[in-house]
Order: structure tokens, then sequence, then C-alpha cells
């Protein structure tokens, strides 16, 4: 029972990826059942035993995203013991995921998704509030240990720093892949860094 339960969380994971990358392709026009069924290599009526309809498999988009943001908050937090280093690394996942797969930045941000929606538009809203919040906890823990300034706002650096992704992405879509994100992301995250850093540790960098 037990690893029938896995292969179906598999199997909808599949399938809310495939949805998620239709919806960017060809927008929510192009979604439908039977579309993701092949794009899975499934017949449109297995579909049916995972998802009764449209909306659910909509849920099921929302909900990958939600994990894939939640995954990347604790990898980052197991690649490195040092706050400013976990937010280096959790910059760096965001990069690499943008360059192996953008459709979850593009829809995040897309009005065929969410405009007609609200209750939609408000899920992914709490979502983003989440994982800012845990992005948040990251800069008071740097600044408890006395890595980040305390005289700025987490709230308010969360923000700053999920832009360093947001602006990135949007270059390397225009560009159709030519902008070079992952240099940009270091340069970004120097200066970013540099910014929040206390006065007495950039002093520091400047002596070395």
């Amino acid at each position: 029972m037990r690893a029938e339960k896995l292969t179906t969380e598999v199997r909808q994971e599949q399938i809310a990826q495939a949805a998620l990358e239709l919806v960017v392709s060809q927008g929510m026009r192009g979604l439908s059942l039977a579309a993701v069924a092949c794009r899975v290599g499934l017949v449109p009526s297995a579909i049916y035993r995972h998802f009764r309809n449209k909306d659910e498999l909509l849920e099921a988009v929302i909900d990958l995203i939600q994990n894939r943001l939640f995954r990347l908050i604790m990898a980052a937090r197991q690649d490195a013991q040092a706050p400013l280093e976990q937010l280096e690394a959790l910059l760096m996942r965001h990069i690499q995921i943008v360059q192996k797969n953008q459709a979850i930045a593009r829809l995040i941000f897309s009005d065929d998704f969410s405009v007609s929606h609200p209750e939609r538009k408000a899920k992914m809203y709490e979502i983003i509030r989440s994982y800012l919040a845990d992005v948040a906890k990251i800069i008071i823990q740097g600044q408890q240990e006395g890595q980040i300034r305390q005289d700025v706002d987490p709230k308010t650096l969360s923000i700053m720093f999920l832009g360093l992704v947001q602006q990135s992405c949007i270059f390397w879509h225009l560009s159709s892949g030519s902008f070079e994100i992952a240099r940009h992301a270091q340069e970004a995250w120097r200066l970013f860094r540099q910014s929040i850093e206390p006065r007495s540790e950039r002093r520091g960098e400047g002596k070395r």
C-alpha cells in the first residue's frame, strides 16, 4: 500500500509539471486533460484517476509550486550553516531552477493564471508570503548572529532578496536565454550582501 501511494504521488507530480509547462507554453486555453495526458504518455481516461477536472489539476499545479519553494528553502539551509551563506545558496538554487525550468517563475506572474480566478490569485499570494516569511527567518537569524545589520527590516529585505531572482528571470526570459543570469546573480548577490552586512564587517573586508 505504501509503495502504491508513493507511485501515485510521483505520477500526480509528473502530471502537475506537465500542466505547468502547457500553461506557460500555450496559455490557459491550451490546457486540457487530454493535452496533459499526451504530454506524460497516458491515455486521457488515466488522468481522471488523479484529477476530476481542470480546476483540480490547477490546484495540483499550485501545490507543486508551493512544494518546490519549500524544498528550495530546506536545501539552502542544508547547504550552509551561516545565514548569509544560506541566502546565497538559496539565490543560486533559484537561478539553477530558472535555467532548467522557467515555467514556475513565468506562471506565478501570469495574468492568464490568476486574473479571472481571485481565489487562485489569493492562494499564490499566501504561498509567496509564506516563502518570504521563511527568508525573513534566515535574515533574523543573521541579525542575531551579527552577520546582518540590525537597523534593517527583515520583511523588507526578504522582498528585496526575491527581487534579485525576479529581475534576473525577466531579463533572462526576454533575451531568450542569452542573458548571463548566473554571472549577474553572483554580482547582484555581492552588492546585496555588502549593503546588509554590518559596517564593521565591510571595513574588515576592505582591509584584507
